[in-house]
């Protein structure tokens, strides 16, 4: 007897294959994108000695991923969903490997500033590509846990590649210095998985042979109905979708929620090594904790979003409590305890909006309009990642304390969460899932 699409067993055994097939791939190479993205702030506790950077050049190289990131990101977006998000992934994972591998052969200031900016255009579009990716193979209720599992990553690379660094930060080989081979050997896996990448992933469920047909009946009826729904509450063009309200406050709110986070994570380990004193192996454990509690908050936010089909308080209150507990850690983080309990809790907030953010954009823009609008706002909300680390730097060479720039911090954060509450606001911006499924 033939089973109905809509049969709850074919619903739930497709949820699962769908899952357990895509999932676990995308978070590995969003992985390997953070251990390349952010290894340059472990670098840092060797780099500057050997290379004579102040902290001022320090910060300035290592925001300047984000202008390069900026060049492609919109552009890449849409080559993801109008040719091939696969490929388009493939693309990048290879050519940021090679460039960051170059990272190991940099002499000067000048040659910082510019593999960086490289690294940042060659990673451009991978994101949005991933995000594009989701919503072509999980519907609306489920995209905010599907988020969250790839997003785990982003806090995990922190916890496998801080203590990866401290170690490959203690070896010298061939006459290279650790933080030289940090870059080598984290460039490698991005270029295997990137080849990996073009046989494993099948970019739309109406060609994955490894579905049932009954299973790929139900996964396209189920993202088609979306579709029209979409159309039927509103339909944007690209360029309308750009000046739209809410994507403008998104990108707003981004941006300042980049600002913070990325200003943190950047100067974090050279925070704890200034106030310990301890090697360089320990500073990068201490690094970590605030990763792996973030990774455990963004799971819990992103299952607790889903369940009430709500996203703009799941998003703001957690970059709220980020700012609040920021500050505490200004107050009252002279003593070593104090400094990593604080950040630990720091990271768990921070991490914890991410994907109930992302399935914002989603929800009331269809295809190119939300491949083109999440390209907008992870490109310009990333320059967060320029100006967070640069601020920190700049200010950290003026007063010679971190003070001042983690105050900057506190208010960027603050100001992210009031930016995302206004998204909506008085009015129904947001389609509810039942509108997002039904026709």
């Amino acid at each position: 007897m033939d089973v109905s699409p809509t049969d709850p067993a074919v619903v739930e055994r497709a949820r699962k294959r769908i899952a357990w097939r895509l999932l676990p791939f995308l978070f590995l190479l969003y992985i390997i994108a953070f251990l390349d993205r952010m290894n340059v702030g472990a670098a840092a506790l060797q780099m500057p000695g050997d290379l004579g950077f102040n902290d001022k050049v320090v910060g300035l190289g290592a925001g300047m991923f984000f202008i390069g990131y900026l060049v492609l990101e919109i552009p890449g977006a849409l080559i993801a969903e109008r040719w091939s998000a696969r490929r388009w992934i493939a693309r990048i994972m290879i050519s940021w490997g090679i460039i960051t591998a170059l990272m190991a052969f940099i002499h000067t200031a000048r040659q910082f500033y510019l593999v960086r900016f490289l690294v940042g255009a060659a990673e451009a579009g991978f994101f949005p590509a991933v995000i594009v990716y989701v919503s072509h193979w999980f519907r609306y209720q489920d995209r905010a846990k599907a988020i969250a599992v790839f997003y785990a990553a982003n806090p995990l690379s922190y916890v496998i590649g801080s203590p990866l660094a401290g170690l490959l930060l203690g070896i010298t080989w061939l006459g290279l210095r650790g933080w030289r081979w940090l870059f080598i050997l984290e460039g490698i896996p991005a270029v295997v998985f990137g080849v990996i990448t073009i046989f494993y992933l099948t970019d739309w469920p109406r060609a994955a042979n490894w579905l049932r047909p009954d299973e790929r009946d139900w996964i396209n009826s189920e993202l088609e109905k979306e579709k029209l729904a979409k159309q039927k509450v509103r339909s944007y063009t690209i360029w309308q979708a750009f000046s739209q309200r809410d994507v403008i406050l998104l990108t707003l709110s981004y941006f300042c929620a980049t600002t913070g986070g990325y200003g943190i994570s950047f100067w974090l380990p050279s925070i704890l090594k200034r106030l310990s004193g301890q090697s360089d192996i320990r500073v990068t454990l201490f690094a970590a904790l605030p990763y792996l509690a973030g990774f455990v908050m963004q799971q819990l936010n992103g299952w607790h979003s889903d369940k009430t089909s709500e996203r703009r308080w799941h998003t703001a209150f957690p970059i709220f409590l980020c700012g609040l507990i920021l500050l505490l850690a200004v107050i009252f983080g002279s003593n070593l305890v104090v400094a990593v309990t604080l950040f630990t809790l720091v990271g768990a907030s921070y991490f914890a909006f991410h994907p109930c953010f992302w399935a914002v954009p989603t929800a009331f823009l269809g295809e190119s309009a939300a491949a083109a609008s999440i390209g907008l706002i992870n490109s310009l909300g990333n320059l967060g990642g320029f100006v967070g680390p640069l601020m920190m730097g700049y200010l950290v060479s003026r007063t010679h304390s971190f003070t001042a720039g983690l105050l900057y911090l506190v208010g960027s954060l603050c100001l992210s969460g009031i930016l995302m509450l206004a998204v909506g606001a008085g009015r129904r911006a947001l389609p509810l899932p039942s509108e997002a499924v039904t026709s």
